[in-house]
């Protein structure tokens, strides 16, 4: 008799790490998938951002021609960008160095484009310079979003016992889609620009 109660205790237990095992091997594939999906819709709107790049450098150009590193700095990291994004194994740390680089450029065209009451008056550009703030906006909260399911893949990595499993199933850990420099945060200094950019007399 008390080998039939340890036979169904042993069955029971295994059972049991069977099914937990099932679990969290089927949670870190929910995580990986919503991170592959919350990616994809951040990839949807830097899109949105290289198709608007082009639009605005054309507006800029032509009230402002003299300003021309500018707009070839901002068409070459809109391509440079671009390339890395359209690979389907993109590096996000790679991405997100090459968008920083765009926003950094982006940024300093749009405050010079604000010194000149002729690129003001360039017919659409106002209505781009809105769509792209508006675009950025839900760059960042796609960002979040991807952001917050990196977080729940790598902690739930990092917490024992699922730990095994990940390990087990070679599970590595995404990559956060965060700007790496602090001066992507700075407000540039517009005289300096000015000054920096404005051929000599």
């Amino acid at each position: 008799m008390s080998t039939w109660i340890v036979v169904i205790v042993v069955v029971v237990v295994l059972a049991g790490v069977g099914l937990w095992y099932l679990s969290a091997f089927n949670a870190f594939v929910r995580l990986r998938n919503l991170v592959a999906e919350s990616w994809k819709q951040v990839d949807v709107e830097l899109q949105r951002r290289h198709d608007l790049v082009p639009n605005l450098v054309a507006a800029v150009r032509q009230a402002a021609s003299f300003e021309q590193g500018v707009l070839e700095s901002v068409t070459r990291a809109r391509t440079d960008a671009q390339r890395l994004t359209a690979r389907d194994d993109a590096d996000v740390v790679a991405v997100a160095a090459a968008e920083e680089s765009m926003s950094t450029s982006l940024t300093r065209m749009q405050a010079l484009a604000e010194q000149y009451p002729q690129v003001q008056a360039v017919r659409g550009y106002d209505a781009l310079r809105r769509e792209l703030a508006d675009t950025e906006d839900r760059i960042a909260a796609a960002r979040r979003l991807y952001n917050a399911n990196v977080r729940a893949l790598n902690t739930r990595i990092e917490s024992m016992p699922s730990a095994w499993v990940a390990a087990a199933h070679h599970v590595g850990r995404a990559e956060y889609f965060e700007p790496t420099s602090p001066a992507v945060r700075d407000v540039p200094d517009v005289g300096d620009l000015l000054r920096r950019d404005r051929p000599e007399a």
